[in-house]
C-alpha cells in the first residue's frame, strides 16, 4: 500500500472508536438522530480514508501499470473502485 500508513490508520482507529461509542449509544437506548449522526461522522472519516487509498492507488499503482504493455488493467480497477464510492 502507497498511501499514508499512518494517516490511514488513525482515521481507520477514529472510526473504530466511533463505532464502539455508536453501540453504547445504542445499547444506552439513546436518541435516534443522535445515533444517526455519530454513523454519518463515522462513514465520513471511513470515506475520507478509502480516498486517500484510492489516491495513492492512482498515484503509484496506476501510473506504473501505464508504463506496462496492459495499461487497461489498472485503470479498470480504479474505474470500479470509483464507481464503488458512487453508490
Amino acid at each position: 500500500m502507497m498511501a499514508d500508513k499512518e494517516k490511514v490508520s488513525r482515521s481507520i482507529k477514529i472510526a473504530r472508536g466511533q463505532l464502539d461509542g455508536v453501540l453504547r449509544m445504542i445499547e444506552d437506548d439513546r436518541y435516534c438522530v443522535d445515533i444517526s449522526n455519530q454513523l454519518l461522522a463515522t462513514m465520513a472519516i471511513l470515506k475520507k480514508a478509502n480516498q486517500e487509498i484510492l489516491h495513492a492507488h492512482i498515484r503509484s499503482c496506476v501510473r506504473e501499470g501505464l508504463k506496462t504493455d496492459q495499461p487497461n488493467e489498472k485503470i479498470e480497477e480504479a474505474l470500479t473502485l470509483l464507481e464503488k464510492m458512487i453508490v
